[in-house]
């Protein structure tokens, strides 16, 4: 305070005396000092504070050459040390202007105010500079680039701008910060209301960055809802979703911590995706396997082995396949079926785009009304969505291929066009070549087939009963 009050005297001093050089009155002097200094204060806390900026930035510009400070080139590239140097002229006006107005106190009880309120903008101006920097280092750190960083640094950022509204608030009025946040109690119910998305946000944003529900870049679905896509921003009051068709949908929060939500993000960080998908056998088709079956059976490739190795270890006495450690894969060599199974597996177990690691196993479940369902439940190795659905399309559609090689059959309910080949056979037509025509080829076919047995519906001349 001394240093202050010696260098605003000897500032006026010099002042006086180079108007009195310049040839002004005593009178005009004592008129225009007060004016005069307040200009020059001015002037010196601008030019302070643009000194000190271009310090602090030289000296960073040349840390950084010298060192590459990831945390330091951030806080350059927010511009933090711009904001910060604003503080230095507000301190120096408000350290040196009282001198000049000690006549006129609700003058300088004004500037002071505006010089404080200055003071709390830039001062929560600059924090949120130094919060976007960390968050900022947050997105690039491995460890923490996919934790929900920005909903707490804008709960930080929120928390100081109600805090600097309060301080501005008791600036202006002459009161104690505390006075103040004390007598919000009675306002208690308004905030509550005026700030609810806030606060339940914030809680949200604690629980589930303390549990590691949710991260930028996870696949999550809300059943009951159109959210099935991407995270792609994390804030306060909303989490964004890019759904699979581009589309955005934003939900609250604690609507993800309030209700179950499915995160496949578990999937993503293991060694595969699943693979769960079956067919209904028609059980009119299963039937036992006799010698010449089996014969016939080891003509495919797979399988030869194995039903050489079954048929030894029939002869062995180990037949039991779930405690057996020479089994070999599932499935028996009693019935069609059994070896369909063994063959599907063997065929999983060969195939590159499936992970060996992982559950492999081709199972029965429980029959229905429409057949015996026969599961296929293995994990591709590949787990980008395209490639997944190619392979587990191309394992499906060569079972589906290789199923009549066995004798079995996929249950279908009936269409129009097995009424028409039911038809056709009890008409004794030849279905081959009526199916396999047009539409006008057959009509014209049954008008001039003569001596042919009639089709339903039609007298020996051919017309309609």
């Amino acid at each position: 305070m001394k240093d202050t009050h010696k260098i605003a005297e000897t500032l006026l001093a010099w002042i006086k005396k180079v108007l009195i050089d310049l040839g002004f009155s005593q009178d005009v002097v004592g008129q225009l000092d007060q004016f005069i200094y307040i200009i020059l204060i001015l002037l010196i806390a601008v030019l302070m504070g643009r000194l000190i900026r271009f310090v602090i930035l030289f000296f960073s510009n040349k840390l950084l050459k010298a060192k590459n400070l990831r945390t330091l080139n951030i806080l350059v590239e927010q511009k933090a040390f711009h904001r910060i140097s604003r503080l230095i002229p507000p301190i120096i006006v408000i350290a040196l202007l009282p001198f000049a107005l000690q006549d006129t106190p609700k003058l300088l009880s004004l500037i002071e105010k505006f010089c404080w309120i200055y003071i709390v903008v830039v001062f929560i101006m600059s924090s949120n500079s130094f919060l976007s920097a960390l968050l900022v280092v947050f997105s690039r750190n491995s460890e923490l680039r996919d934790r929900p960083m920005k909903g707490l640094v804008q709960i930080i950022q929120v928390l100081l701008v109600s805090l600097a509204v309060i301080v501005i608030v008791a600036i202006l009025l002459n009161k104690s910060p505390a006075n103040l946040i004390t007598g919000l109690g009675a306002f208690a119910a308004v905030l509550m209301l005026v700030f609810r998305d806030s606060i339940l946000g914030f809680v949200a944003g604690v629980l589930l960055s303390q549990n590691d529900m949710i991260r930028h870049g996870d696949w999550i679905v809300v059943p009951g809802s159109d959210v099935d896509g991407v995270v792609i921003d994390i804030t306060l009051n909303t989490v964004k979703v890019q759904n699979f068709d581009n589309t955005i949908v934003t939900v609250p929060p604690y609507s993800l911590v309030s209700q179950p939500f499915q995160n496949w993000r578990g999937m993503s960080e293991s060694g595969g995706r699943r693979i769960m998908r079956s067919y209904t056998i028609d059980l009119n088709t299963v039937q036992f396997c006799t010698p010449e079956m089996l014969e016939d059976f080891k003509q495919i490739d797979l399988l030869h082995d194995y039903i050489t190795e079954k048929q030894a270890q029939q002869q062995e006495g180990k037949e039991v396949n779930t405690e057996n450690p020479a089994g070999l894969v599932n499935g028996t060599i009693e019935t069609n079926l059994g070896l369909f199974r063994a063959y599907m597996t063997l065929y999983l177990r060969q195939h590159p785009s499936v992970n060996q690691d992982l559950t492999l196993m081709v199972r029965t479940l429980a029959p229905s009304d429409n057949g015996l369902p026969l599961q296929v439940y293995c994990f591709s190795a590949n787990k980008v969505w395209i490639s997944y659905e190619s392979i587990q399309a191309e394992i499906m559609e060569h079972f589906a291929a290789i199923m009549p090689r066995f004798g079995l059959y996929p249950f279908q309910n009936p269409s129009g066009r097995d009424y028409i080949t039911s038809a056709l056979l009890e008409s004794g037509k030849d279905i081959t070549t009526l199916m396999g025509a047009p539409v006008g080829v057959v009509r014209k076919q049954k008008s001039t087939n003569a001596g042919q047995p009639e089709l339903p519906g039609q007298n020996k001349d051919g017309k309609t009963a």
